[in-house]
């Protein structure tokens, strides 16, 4: 027993990781990623995940790479923003109501698990709280802080944390990821973003 611990947790972190570079992934796209070398990190975690997981990290990297960034972003504006008819709009409001209006009763229930997590939205964030990368984010950080907490030996808050998680599955995230993904892939004009509705899918819907 003592030895699975170490090794449960240390596939959580790898996950949780996996999380936070699927956000960052959601954004814009930028030399950054590249620059960063997060595409190799988000291997490395995946790898410790699953090696199926890290070889669909590594083929998201070398599809980045195959193309130029002004395409990346031209097809980023295509799936998400529009600006008429974005292919894959990147909000959980209009996938979860089937309506194009935001901010719904769905993003309120959002906001409130965001409170009871402890989260506040950066008042420099300039898009929407159920946006997908925001989600994922929030998803990572209770990984993380479960983690945490079990090495703390605090049961209680490891819990809550675990239901938090659970909340945001089940009530939101995971209900519209699955159709968000297949239209994503469906409309995407790049590898990359091909890519990464594959990996997003797998890593989220399981």
């Amino acid at each position: 027993m003592t030895d699975t611990i170490p090794a449960l947790d240390e596939v959580g972190a790898a996950r949780a990781d996996l999380l936070r570079y699927l956000s960052a992934c959601f954004y814009e796209p930028t030399p950054m990623f590249a620059e960063e070398r997060m595409f190799e990190a988000m291997q490395a975690a995946a790898t410790r995940v699953d090696p199926a997981l890290g070889d669909q990290a590594r083929q998201l990297g070398q599809a980045f790479e195959a193309d130029d960034l002004q395409t990346l972003l031209v097809d980023y504006t295509r799936l998400f923003l529009g600006p008429v008819d974005a292919r894959a709009r990147p909000y959980g409001s209009v996938w979860q109501t089937g309506e194009s209006t935001l901010m719904q009763d769905t993003t309120m229930a959002l906001l409130s698990l965001y409170r009871d997590a402890g989260f506040e939205m950066d008042e420099s964030f300039r898009d929407l709280p159920d946006h997908i990368a925001v989600q994922l984010e929030c998803l990572y950080a209770l990984a993380f802080r479960r983690l945490d907490a079990r090495r703390q030996g605090d049961a209680q808050a490891e819990a809550q944390c675990a239901v938090l998680e659970r909340r945001l599955l089940d009530e939101h995230l995971g209900t519209w990821v699955g159709r968000f993904t297949q239209a994503m892939a469906q409309g995407a004009q790049t590898g990359f973003y091909r890519t990464l509705a594959g990996l997003t899918q797998r890593v989220v819907g399981g």
